[in-house]
């Protein structure tokens, strides 16, 4: 029991939240404020409103803005676990006016990225309109990531844009309404509704719905655009020409979907979604295709996105499905049919209205193009719905779980958006699981395992390193322990994928093999280490084995570092992490020694000792590998494979281990073990090991005479 309560505290590794209550954020901070540092030319603040978390922004004793924190609005934490402090003012137009960085504990900001880098990237929020976020479901804006930083970006871009239109909306700014609970009547789809008998009666009754555009129209839209090519270069086709006619409908209702596309292939269309999905039906004729093209080179369908409120889709192409006929009479012909999901998750009501936005675009330049959107506006006509009468719920709960949902969205898009990572690294730990349950058959070809433990480590520094960030680090332990003070979240261990699967293997490992299956194999930069003292072993760069006994009096510095790293922990978690810088990981990895210089010179100096002591730094210094060590010691299982003769009288392994982890008795120290196989390989050779070589003598020399046998197999240490 106690090993399970390790390995949940081990996969909880990155949590660690605390929630400020209304206006105790703002009232901590304000005072340290200046207002003309927010909004230029303000000369102070209003107190700060008793039902609101808002304070007014005054010039002249009149109010200019709104000043507001964004972790009394959103709950939202950062890869440490804990709320991200930005100050924000709103004009009464709902326009953002200024912002400001004030607080945060993010590990990768604190120890690697410039702070002033992030502040810089807040800062650019500025002339942020909230109206237009509203209506495009916050699409009018490019988030701009920061290399190694892009968790806490996201989580900054989420708080400011979520926390801006809770407070524009609370307001009233910009024309934003409050947000209200939904106490009336409520509605969903009734599956039994009549459909439509033939195309004139969708179009009428609202079951399809069309945006038609000419020519004419779409010239006139881009005649009034500032940049003067794309005034130019007017379509040259005929004025009354269909540039599109695109039409829409909602085929998840049951009665639209048997109508448009008929019983069988609303059979299908019912199998494509899950439960809570979605799909639109969007047909299209003329010069302009709704598709385009960029589905094909990125997987998004760029000139459409569907937007409801707050909530913006843009579908990709597993989104997607080409419609091969519609089935209701009289619908005439169109050059593009295709169905399209929308993902349950993602806030959608199909009981309310929506819009389907299209992009037209117009080259002005070999590489530029200029754009212009169109909306075609969808409600689900009255026929298709019934009243339900709405729950009887507190309106408290309600607000806590559009929190939650809000908060839950955030990761399910990032990882979402990190599928692909996903995907390589759980390859990498399917074929190293492989390995060390078939590790006999793994290591019999020498050379063979030699190049794909070489592959392994390159693959690891490069895709899981320098390109994933997926390096795992004493400060995520760190927040763990601080975690038990202020209570712990799922949502902000869940706001980095690799990392959350990462430590869930490491919590796995421990339990079958020890620390060594993430040290040895999955961490990049003993990756990096190792393969340089390869690359310096080609060169012939002289290698160095300590003495044994100044080996062993080496190895507690790491247990030292991480208990000292631990007790500073729980004095000042933002200290500790400054001591962290320790580890070279943010220097070599995650900043790829772009950085100040005393950084990577310390970065550097490890790997120079790496080429004449393999693995210098994880064998002495490395305060996770000893953090990870301590626990290894309760694995269950022993896979490396001795036999009775290894260290008496036998020292091959003892002095071939890469990271001298066999003592001179022939046992394999847990502790240091990194996992290699490396004496695995030695346990089987025909040519270094001599309990092999004598095996096949003996082997040979009976079968050579009359009568042989095989001789028996040398007894193994258990």
């Amino acid at each position: 029991m106690k090993f399970v309560r390790l390995v949940l505290l081990l996969c909880v590794s990155l949590c660690g939240a605390v929630s400020a209550s209304a206006a105790t954020v703002l009232q901590e901070f304000l005072p340290a404020a200046t207002a003309s540092d927010i909004v230029p030319g303000a000369d102070g603040f209003g107190a700060v409103r008793d039902d609101l978390a808002v304070a007014p922004v005054l010039k002249g004793g009149q109010t200019v803005a709104w000043v507001f924190m964004t972790s009394d609005f959103v709950g939202t934490t950062g890869y440490s676990g804990k709320p991200i402090h930005t100050l924000v003012a709103v004009d009464k137009d709902a326009k953002i006016v200024g912002v400001r960085l004030v607080k945060h504990s993010e590990p990768i900001v604190l120890i690697g990225i410039p702070d002033a880098k992030v502040k810089a990237l807040v800062a650019g929020y500025a002339g942020l309109d909230l109206v237009a976020e509203a209506k495009s479901g916050g699409t009018t804006h490019e988030v701009d990531i920061i290399s190694g930083a892009t968790v806490t970006v996201m989580v900054i871009d989420d708080s400011i844009v979520r926390s801006g239109l809770k407070v524009a909306r609370a307001l009233g700014l910009g024309g934003l309404a409050p947000e209200k609970a939904n106490t009336g009547p409520r509605f969903e789809i009734d599956p039994a509704a009549a459909a439509p008998s033939d195309w004139t009666e969708a179009e009428g009754d609202g079951t399809l719905r069309r945006l038609s555009l000419d020519v004419a129209q779409v010239n006139a839209a881009f005649a009034g655009h500032p940049d003067e090519r794309a005034r130019e270069r007017a379509i040259a086709q005929a004025p009354e020409t269909t540039f599109i006619e695109m039409q829409a409908a909602l085929v998840s209702a049951p009665p639209i979907g048997r109508a448009l596309l008929g019983t069988a292939e609303e059979k299908n269309l019912e199998a494509w979604l899950g439960e809570g999905e979605h799909a639109i039906a969007l047909v299209g004729r003329g010069l302009y295709s709704f598709k385009g093209s960029g589905y094909v080179r990125g997987g998004i369908f760029d000139r459409i996105v569907l937007i409801q409120d707050d909530v913006s889709v843009r579908f990709r192409d597993r989104d997607h499905r080409r419609l091969g006929a519609i089935a209701l009479s009289g619908a005439p012909e169109f050059n593009e049919m295709d169905l399209f999901r929308i993902p349950a998750g993602l806030g959608f009501d199909p009981t309310k209205p929506f819009r389907i936005q299209l992009l037209a675009q117009r080259e002005v330049g070999p590489i530029e193009k200029v754009f212009h959107t169109f909306d075609l506006g969808y409600q689900l006509p009255q026929k298709y719905l019934r009243a339900i009468a709405p729950p009887a719920r507190e309106v408290a709960a309600v607000a806590d779980r559009g929190e939650v949902a809000a908060q839950a969205d955030l990761w399910k898009r990032i990882w979402d958006d990190s599928k692909l990572k996903i995907v390589v690294l759980g390859a990498m730990l399917v074929v190293l699981t492989g390995v060390f349950f078939f590790q006999t058959y793994a290591v019999r070809n020498a050379k063979g395992f030699y190049v794909f433990r070489i592959i392994f480590l390159t693959v690891t520094l490069v895709f899981l390193g320098w390109y994933a960030n997926a390096q795992l680090s004493v400060v995520n332990l760190m927040a763990l322990f601080g975690s038990f003070v202020s209570g712990f979240s799922w949502q902000a261990f869940l706001l980095d994928p690799l990392t959350f699967i990462l430590w869930f293997a490491v919590a796995a490992a421990l339990l079958f093999w020890g620390r060594g299956a993430y040290c040895g194999w999955l961490c990049p930069f003993g990756a990096l280490q190792e393969l340089t003292n390869q690359v310096a072993r080609k060169l012939r760069i002289p290698q160095w084995t300590l003495p044994w006994g100044l080996h062993e009096r080496l190895w507690p510095i790491k247990y030292m570092i991480f208990l000292g790293l631990f007790g500073a922990s729980l004095i000042s978690v933002e200290q500790a992490e400054h001591l962290a810088e320790i580890e070279p990981f943010k220097t070599a990895i995650i900043l790829k020694f772009i950085r100040a210089w005393p950084f990577v010179a310390y970065a550097a100096a490890l790997l120079v000792a790496g080429l004449f002591v393999e693995r210098f730094y994880c064998r002495y210094l490395c305060p996770l590998g000893a953090a990870l060590a301590i626990p290894a010691r309760m694995r269950m299982f022993d896979w490396l494979k001795r036999y009775h003769e290894c260290g008496n009288p036998c020292q091959t392994c003892a002095i071939q281990c890469p990271v001298q982890a066999i003592h001179r008795t022939g046992e394999i120290n847990p502790n240091e073990c990194i996992n290699c196989l490396h004496c695995q390989v030695l346990y089987q050779s025909e040519s270094v090991c001599p309990v092999v070589i004598k095996k096949m003598k003996s082997r040979a020399k009976l079968a050579a005479s009359p009568g042989g046998a095989p001789p028996p197999q040398p007894a193994a240490k258990v």
